[in-house]
């Protein structure tokens, strides 16, 4: 019986990556020992329970971190993963875990992150310990094939984020794409994988859009990376945006993360270096750079998207504002808690739009507006 597993292994989630996690996990575990509970879906109850146990002026990804492990414990889990990193998210986990043992809750916890960063040895003892038939050969095949499923999972939501506003029957990419998670969460080859990913960018790209793409807003979304990649905790942002008519694009995806941004710094300096000698830690300089490309890239307007306290990202906010001037360039600045309220969000997202869209037409008529 599923129920009497010795481990019961669970993790939070951060936007459709609780897929390749899963995938993943099911490859590491002993299925006599261990089942996977894949943690509820994001909801108001897992902000209003991770708020309770949290402290009032700790970041959002620690509520909605804290709202997923507490979830999942309730429903049976005694082994959670937590895998943040990047700013004073990389220190949470100590803080987490005293919390919710403070609270009653007994479970092991695995943290994939260290402190000087990454260490595939030490995550493998970690799994090893639940799984004492875990080979490190094995584990480290399990892993590479997991970056390439994340590497697929972000290049084909990067297209569907980007052509949904085109359309022409509106919801048929958003169909395709769940199909899409349906058949990733239990890939089992490379083979496989190049065959769903061949199948559904067919498919994806054989939607029919509309013919004149060169009149729709382009919105470019910067900021920090949880409220980037966890569409929940921004209220779906980008899906009212394409729902407005406005064709969106953000660089932030584990992809991104893991992969690029390190190789990028000195680029990104030096594209930022009018306004910054030092990166501002975190995504605060991505922030800034990401701004300046878009802004060379022909986009209408910026949104700046951060949770309640983002230190890194309330450093870039003044530059950003120098960078509005500057530049012509209307930019809004959303910040999220869990009291934000979703319908002053919204109306704030629908004057911004209306904006952008009489400043086009203006700019169409009359040539360059000042704005600000």
């Amino acid at each position: 019986m599923q129920k009497d597993k010795k481990f019961v292994v669970s993790f939070p989630h951060i936007g459709n990556y609780y897929i390749p996690i899963y995938n993943l996990l099911k490859k590491l575990i002993d299925e006599e020992t261990t089942r996977i509970l894949i943690p509820e879906k994001m909801s108001k109850n897992t902000i209003d329970v991770g708020s309770k146990s949290s402290p009032e002026f700790i970041c959002i990804p620690f509520k909605y971190n804290m709202g997923n492990y507490i979830e999942s414990l309730n429903r049976g889990a005694n082994v959670l993963i937590q895998a943040g990193g990047g700013c004073r998210y990389g220190y949470y986990a100590e803080i987490q875990e005293q919390i919710l043992r403070d609270m009653g809750y007994k479970f092991t916890y695995i943290t994939l992150l260290d402190p000087e960063g990454i260490n595939i040895l030490n995550v493998y003892h970690k799994f090893h310990s639940i799984n004492p038939k875990l080979k490190l050969k094995d584990f480290v095949s399990y892993f590479l094939f997991t970056i390439k499923v994340i590497h697929i999972l972000d290049e084909f939501e990067t297209y569907i984020r980007e052509n949904m506003v085109f359309e022409k029957e509106k919801g048929n990419l958003e169909k395709i794409h769940q199909s899409f998670l349906e058949e990733l969460k239990n890939v089992n080859s490379y083979k496989e994988l190049y065959f769903i990913k061949n199948k559904y960018f067919k498919l994806a790209k054989s939607v029919r859009k509309e013919d004149n793409q060169e009149n729709y807003i382009k919105i470019g979304i910067v900021g920090e990376l949880y409220t980037s990649m966890e569409p929940f905790s921004s209220l779906f942002l980008e899906k009212e945006l394409a729902t407005m008519g406005c064709l969106t694009k953000r660089y932030t995806t584990v992809t991104y993360l893991l992969f690029e941004k390190g190789k990028a710094q000195n680029k990104l300096l030096n594209k930022a270096s009018k306004y910054v000698n030092y990166a501002l830690g975190a995504d605060g300089l991505e922030s800034i750079a990401h701004t300046l490309e878009l802004i060379n890239d022909g986009y209408d307007g910026i949104i700046h998207i951060k949770p309640f306290g983002c230190t890194p990202e309330i450093n870039a906010m003044p530059i950003l504002q120098k960078i509005s001037q500057d530049e012509n360039i209307p930019i809004i600045y959303f910040t999220f808690d869990s009291q934000t309220s979703e319908v002053g969000i919204k109306t704030r997202l629908e004057a911004f739009y209306d904006m952008l869209v009489m400043r086009k037409e203006n700019l169409n008529r009359n040539g360059r507006e000042i704005y600000g």
